[in-house]
């Protein structure tokens, strides 16, 4: 699905992240990123519906699995008008954006990972996820172990500086209740992605990595 002209595209969109260059090129966008990425999307959905039937995998242009290559340059420094990486986010079904349990491929020149989790999640529902841990560190420490001591996992995201509120700041797990985000993080190499299994291979991790995603969707009160 993915080709070496998809690493290509996008490193020279890097060095050329202006308008006019991607509306000349944009034939190569189709066919070299956008193409592969929603066929990759949907032979992907077989996969993620053993690992749980309410998660997404849409092949759609807009709206979909497919995150949007246009960047939002109302905030930041950065007026770059595209991003030059491919993002694909499997959310769950009742997820209104990215601030959701999800499944997420990142693509870019230098960089290939999976991810599971939830970034950024809004207050209730990351009260609701240290509430959780608070109330059944064995089974969140079970996780862990499995997932984070045994594996190339790593659990990434930003954390507060002292204990949320409501929470003792000597509790055992203070380092995991202080966390913003929960994410599972399992870096691949830029290769992988040209590789004949490499669609197997991001089913392997979805289910190693669905033990933490029952517990976040546990703890927001969603379906697994």
């Amino acid at each position: 699905m993915f080709s070496k002209k998809t690493i290509t595209f996008l490193k020279e969109l890097e060095k050329n992240n202006n308008r006019d260059w991607f509306n000349t090129n944009k034939y190569r966008y189709e066919d070299d990123v956008r193409t592969p990425a929603l066929q990759f999307i949907e032979s992907m959905s077989p996969a993620l519906q053993r690992v749980s039937p309410y998660f997404n995998a849409t092949p759609k242009k807009v709206g979909g699995s497919l995150m949007r290559v246009y960047r939002d340059t109302r905030f930041g420094t950065d007026k770059t008008p595209y991003k030059t990486n491919i993002g694909i986010h499997f959310r769950h079904v009742r997820a209104k954006d990215v601030h959701a349990p999800g499944f997420y491929v990142h693509i870019e020149p230098n960089e290939v990972f999976f991810g599971a989790g939830i970034w950024r999640p809004e207050s209730s529902s990351l009260k609701g996820i240290r509430t959780l841990i608070d109330e059944h560190p064995k089974e969140w420490l079970s996780i862990k172990k499995k997932l984070f001591a045994r594996t190339d996992f790593t659990l990434e995201g930003d954390s507060l500086k002292r204990a949320p509120k409501g929470f003792d700041p000597e509790h055992a797990l203070i380092d995991d209740l202080k966390r913003k985000d929960f994410i599972a993080v399992h870096p691949l190499g830029v290769k992988t992605i040209t590789e004949a299994d490499f669609p197997k291979h991001i089913a392997k991790l979805m289910k190693a990595s669905a033990p933490l995603m029952q517990f976040l969707c546990t703890a927001d009160d969603l379906m697994f």
